[in-house]
């Protein structure tokens, strides 16, 4: 007779586990979706929260977490809880699961019946019987029976497999086609089914007419938002789960961790060691600005570890075809961008001028040819030298009058108008930055932009469509509105700067515009553009590993 099964007879599980091996979640995320599964345990995105089930309350003929392995199968799992009847050997693994019994013939879901059947066949290969396994519904109360039938063992034997082979692939599977299970998926947002299928029309043959209109699977509004600091001598600390800003010992300011996305310190602010690692640990990245407003550099945790993703960036970033049509489409969204600006709030003859150049250049860019990055540079500074040129049109004639911006300077800037626009730039390099960071890209190695030492080259790619929705409408805002005044700005022999109320009255206006809700020009659903740079940086994460075959640009209408 096998002796009563008890905790000390479970195995350990392999630490690390071989490569090629399977655990039984991997077997129900499989089941559930192929992709989901890739996602998380290919490529380390989400959160594999939907596998963390209560244990079982232990009792007479139970025992919990029992850790099984078996090196013939390639399969490890831990059991919550164990059914035992131990007089015969036999074993009943008993799933735990939130909700309430689903309503249909099986009364179980597929992914629950493979995880109890390869519960089962460990069991077995340790010498138990086993021959059904039970689901417990905690919102129902209810234990449903699951019969280990030979039809079930085949597929689990085949999602064994298929598991084991998948761990090592490198593609991208294919998402589901409108299917409502990504409705309760917890990396829809980041698997994006339905803009993936948009977007790869070359791939599957079909026209994009042939599939519906995307859902947003994610918020409109990311919950989370950047916290800024810039009282000098300030410090940064952490108490339970809050930051808290101090400065000789009077608390300036605080804010909690889940509505933090990032923290931004200006010039001499400090942060504690535990406060550091609290956000690396959580994914959020700390931003170090100067004094003056230029970006400086960011401290992060690992992030997204997926060396696949930064591969085929190099790759493309190498090959001038790719990098070629990538460089292309920046520069045309960019001009796009830029002459849509002056359509809808130019005035004068100067803009209307500007406008139509602009509308000429574009009809010479032929998006099918293969221009080459010096035609490309031309274009956009010809571009730049017609819209700056109009760009005071922009703004009413009341606000700096004596200030002219017919052309960028920069480093330092000269007058208030290109120091609003430094420094609004400065904070749209931070927030690509973080978006491309955030999808395992590497943002000092770019397509477009060379790359050289102290230059977030992809991040200044990916900037350009954005500038005119984002810099220059933010700038042309605070400075129509009143928000900023000419005494909100130091003017030396070396330059013009923003005193520390313009950074933040700049800073205010930033995130109201970064806050509001657009309508995604490609997928016709309403989200913010804060929301819509991290899905551009996704999508072009996407692009790179060849998921997807276009990638359009987000433009206002």
């Amino acid at each position: 007779m096998i002796a009563p099964l008890q905790p000390s007879l479970g195995t350990e599980l392999p630490h690390p586990l071989p490569a090629d091996w399977a655990t039984v979640e991997m077997l129900g995320q499989y089941a559930y979706c192929p992709r989901r599964f890739h996602l998380i345990y290919g490529e380390g995105n989400g959160d594999d929260s939907s596998e963390r089930h209560r244990p079982g309350e232990s009792g007479p003929g139970t025992i919990c977490s029992l850790s099984l392995a078996s090196e013939e199968l390639g399969l490890a799992g831990r059991m919550d809880l164990l059914a035992d009847a131990s007089e015969d050997g036999a074993a009943v693994p008993v799933m735990t699961k939130p909700g309430l019994v689903p309503d249909q013939a099986s009364r179980t879901y597929l992914p629950e019946r493979i995880q109890l059947m390869a519960q089962g066949l460990l069991l077995r290969r340790h010498g138990y019987r086993c021959d059904h396994g039970e689901v417990l519904y905690t919102a129902s109360g209810s234990r449903i029976r699951v019969e280990f039938d030979e039809g079930l063992e085949g597929q689990t034997l085949k999602v064994i497999r298929m598991v084991r082979a998948g761990r090592g692939e490198t593609r991208l599977p294919a998402p589901l086609d409108d299917s409502p299970k990504c409705w309760g998926c917890s990396v829809s947002g980041i698997c994006l089914p339905d803009e993936t299928r948009r977007l790869r029309v070359a791939l599957d043959g079909e026209e994009p007419s042939a599939h519906p209109d995307p859902r947003r699977l994610f918020p409109a509004r990311e919950i989370a938002t950047p916290f800024y600091v810039q009282e000098q001598g300030a410090r940064v600390g952490k108490t339970g789960h809050r930051l808290v800003v101090m400065k000789g010992g009077t608390v300036l300011g605080e804010t909690r961790l889940r509505e933090t996305s990032q923290v931004v310190l200006f010039g001499n602010v400090q942060i504690s060691t535990p406060a550091l690692h609290w956000l690396m640990d959580e994914g959020k990245p700390v931003v170090h600005f100067s004094t003056g407003g230029w970006f400086l550099g960011m401290s992060h945790g690992n992030g997204v570890e997926n060396a696949l993703t930064r591969s085929a960036q190099y790759a493309a970033a190498a090959d001038p075809v790719s990098s070629g049509r990538f460089a292309l489409s920046l520069v045309r969204a960019k001009v796009v961008n830029q002459r849509g600006l002056l359509q809808r709030h130019g005035r004068g003859e100067t803009s209307a001028k500007a406008v139509d150049g602009l509308g000429q250049m574009l009809r010479e860019m032929d998006p099918s040819a293969p221009w080459a990055a010096e035609r490309l540079l031309s274009w956009e500074e010809q571009a730049a030298d017609l819209y700056f040129g109009a760009f005071r049109s922009l703004l009413k004639p009341s606000e700096f009058p004596e200030f002219d911006v017919r052309r960028r300077n920069q480093r330092p800037p000269h007058d208030p108008l290109n120091a609003l626009l430094s420094f609004a730039s400065a904070l749209l390099v931070k927030e690509c930055l973080v978006a491309l960071w955030s999808e395992g890209l590497d943002p000092w190695w770019g397509l477009f932009h060379r790359p050289r030492q102290g230059h977030p080259a992809l991040a200044l790619d990916f900037m350009e469509p954005f500038r005119p929705l984002l810099v220059d409408s933010t700038v042309m805002t605070a400075s129509n509105t009143g928000a900023l005044k000419s005494r909100n700005f130091e003017r030396t022999v070396r330059g013009c700067a923003l005193k520390p109320t313009a950074r933040k009255a700049l800073l205010k206006v930033w995130e109201q515009r970064l806050d509001q809700l657009l309508t995604h020009p490609d997928f016709d659903y309403r989200c913010s553009w804060r929301t819509a740079l991290r899905l551009q940086a996704r999508l072009l994460a996407r692009l790179l590993r060849g998921d997807i075959t276009n990638l359009p640009w987000p433009v206002e209408r």
